[in-house]
């Protein structure tokens, strides 16, 4: 199985990697994936996830996939390169193929694409650059892969399936709805500053009730265990806090 596109489109490949955009890793895995699969389009989500923030990365995946195209993504956030934690891919509900290391990074992307249904360990010698280095599986395993997939490679020639409950979830922290509001912790920090939280609007609204642009909101936040409270309108961002409370005024 290789993901569906329409006839005459050209594969959509992205790639998301914490190599940032100094050192040349993410073109290489760029140039490998176009040198096996000439009209694949590569899309870079992100090329500079915080060195080894897995939960970062698993973040982005699941804001931007949403909006691809179905196709075979590439990730690569992976502090346990070259232990024996396992190189996977997971084909999503979608159609989708997610392509990286088993570390929980693909799971939220995942399920926001309707879940697993089926899971691939990539051991595919004829499917890999050799040697394989023990520090760049990017470039020697995950990018080989997906320019395979989107070949038309079924993903069941990568390597022997996996039952999908082993796969490496994450722990996102969830919110919990308070009295008149709602406990949530940031999970995320873009580069504006804003502080992605863990609850969304619908948990809050399931609270409070609809939340119209303007309406009044506490938050009260533990700055490294120094409280403060700020009062806010809703849609105005809330910067760099560790724990809040928005309740309505």
């Amino acid at each position: 199985m290789s993901p569906d596109r329409r006839p005459g489109s050209r594969p959509v490949i992205s790639l998301l990697t914490d190599f940032g955009a100094r050192d040349p890793s993410a073109a290489i895995c760029e140039g490998v994936i176009l040198g096996i699969c000439p009209d694949a389009t590569v899309i870079h989500i992100s090329d500079e996830v915080t060195k080894y923030a897995v939960r970062d990365g698993a973040l982005m995946l699941w804001c931007a996939l949403p909006y691809f195209p179905v196709g075979i993504h590439v990730a690569v956030v992976d502090p346990g390169v070259g232990t024996a934690r396992r190189p996977v891919a997971l084909v999503t509900a979608r159609g989708d193929v997610l392509v990286g290391p088993d570390n929980g990074l693909l799971l939220p992307a995942v399920r926001r694409l309707g879940g697993v249904t089926a899971a691939h360990e990539l051991t595919s010698r004829a499917h890999r650059l050799h040697p394989v280095s023990s520090s760049f599986h990017g470039r020697d395993i995950f990018a080989p892969a997906a320019a395979h997939l989107a070949n038309g490679v079924s993903v069941s020639d990568l390597g022997p399936g996996l039952d999908p409950a082993t796969v490496v979830d994450l722990v996102i922290p969830e919110a919990t709805p308070i009295a008149q509001g709602l406990a949530s912790t940031v999970v995320y920090v873009d580069t504006f500053g804003n502080c992605k939280l863990a609850g969304m609007r619908r948990e809050l609204e399931d609270v409070v009730g609809p939340m119209r642009p303007g309406r009044a909101v506490r938050l009260q936040a533990d700055l490294r265990r120094k409280l403060g409270q700020f009062g806010v309108s809703h849609h105005c961002w809330w910067r760099k806090s560790i724990l809040h409370q928005a309740t309505p005024f």
